[in-house]
């Protein structure tokens, strides 16, 4: 499978299946077109373009085929049946330290910390401590642990986060296991001590904020309605910092409130932050806020605006990462990962205050997919079957899709929740992931200049 466009001025061949990609002049642009399914002499009449060039382009294009880095076969397929017979292998946990929120963001799919349960609650240290014992013993000889300290809001319940850790420290020795902790705030409690405790302690911080003050306070106010930005941002501000800008990332939404989102994330590099997420934020489509259909050729124009301005500052050395448009060439994930996704339901399981186990936070609450509890174990080995089942060969829209294996077939939450089961994907995220992925490898063309 072939994926051809141009950006910025590039013409980019992808070989979706070897992973290829290259950056060629028109005439190599034009015959890749029109190699499969025509012979030399007939693209010679096709093509406006003296013989001698079309003639050279053809050739460089047989023998990139003949190497394997153009037209290759699709050898992935035959390896679902190994993911599918693998044991469940816990790796990650995202523990619901709160279901309780101190904001009242406009788009919380959690309901402001209820998860659809219609009672807020702290995780005790007790569940906190089973949860991590649940983990070693699911963990088979994995050695790097990851849990997530998670809400609602975590820091209100910041002294159990402290007993968890200090437990997780013990175990390790124990075991010979090594905890990586990560800890998501909205920042409003955040103060000295804490900036200390999570330094020494989390492997990474995830920092919520929506960019430009009239979008985030409009999105993300308080409990009592008054806005939150000018809380927060100087507290981000020096939390990153302390952390010498490694190991955090500032994490926004954007809703049809800013599809202009490139201005919120230039605003967050312009004061200062380096590693910086902006997602589109995925609602109820009735919500006024939501993305639509007819959204989506201004947001590509979001993105394209975006990746150039990236470019700019780069060169001028002012350069800051953005999660979407990070992509590995050279390396990236393993197979297993490229096919079948982050692993929820498997390798990755969300902890509510109460122990029990869901295939990952969007799922809490729904009691369909109760895998069990922390205590008891995993009851429903059968809910833990069908997502290691979920793949890019099990979603139709997903085998037609040149970017299936950067996205690995996109979230089974919102698949589930648009579509009513995991094995399909919400289209308008694959619009959006098809068009970063075009974004960040030009982008990779661009600075390898």
């Amino acid at each position: 499978m072939i994926h051809q466009y141009r950006n910025n001025g590039y013409n980019i061949v992808m070989d979706i299946c070897s992973g290829a990609v290259h950056v060629v002049d028109d005439v190599t642009y034009d015959v890749v077109a029109l190699f499969e399914d025509h012979k030399l002499d007939e693209i010679l009449t096709r093509l406006d373009y003296p013989d001698g060039d079309v003639r050279d382009a053809w050739k460089q294009v047989q023998e990139l085929k003949e190497e394997g880095l153009l037209f290759t076969d699709d050898v992935y397929e035959e390896y679902i049946s190994e993911v599918k017979n693998r044991e469940t292998v816990v790796k990650a946990l995202c523990l619901h330290i709160a279901h309780d929120c101190n904001l009242a963001c406009r788009y919380c799919f959690a309901e402001e910390g209820e998860y659809h349960q219609g009672s807020r609650g702290l995780m005790s240290a007790e569940v906190g401590r089973a949860a991590l014992d649940f983990l070693i013993k699911n963990s088979g000889n994995r050695r790097n642990l990851e849990v997530d300290f998670f809400g609602g809001e975590p820091t209100l319940n910041m002294g159990v986060v402290r007993e968890i850790v200090a437990y997780g420290r013990e175990l390790e020795k124990e075991y010979d296991k090594h905890f990586r902790f990560t800890i998501t705030t909205n920042g409003i409690l955040i103060d000295d001590d804490l900036i200390d405790f999570v330094n020494q302690e989390m492997d990474n911080v995830v920092m919520s904020i929506d960019g430009r003050k009239e979008i985030h306070d409009r999105m993300r106010p308080t409990r009592n309605g008054k806005p939150s930005y000018d809380l927060i941002l100087p507290k981000f501000k020096k939390l990153a910092a302390s952390r010498n800008h490694q190991k955090y990332y500032v994490r926004g939404t954007f809703t049809r409130n800013n599809l202009d989102f490139s201005r919120d994330v230039l605003s967050l590099a312009d004061e200062g932050f380096t590693e910086i997420s902006m997602e589109p934020v995925v609602g109820d489509p009735t919500e006024p806020y939501s993305i639509r259909e007819e959204d989506l050729p201004r947001i590509f124009e979001e993105y394209d605006l975006l990746a150039r301005e990236m470019i700019r500052r780069q060169k001028e050395g002012k350069g800051f990462r953005f999660f979407h448009f990070m992509i590995d060439l050279t390396g990236g994930p393993c197979v297993a990962k490229r096919l079948s996704g982050c692993g929820s339901g498997t390798e990755y399981m969300a902890v509510t205050p109460w122990g029990d186990l869901y295939p990952c936070h969007q799922f809490v609450g729904q009691d369909d997919f109760r895998l069990g509890s922390v205590f008891t174990g995993i009851e429903r080995k059968d809910i833990c079957d069908t997502f290691r089942g979920c793949n890019v060969y099990t979603k139709e829209k997903c085998r037609k899709c040149f970017a299936r294996f950067y996205c690995s077939g996109g979230c089974p939450a919102n698949s589930f929740h648009f579509h009513g089961n995991i094995n399909d994907a919400y289209d308008l995220s694959c619009e959006m992931e098809r068009k970063r992925v075009e974004c960040a490898i030009m982008m990779k063309a661009a600075t390898a200049e």
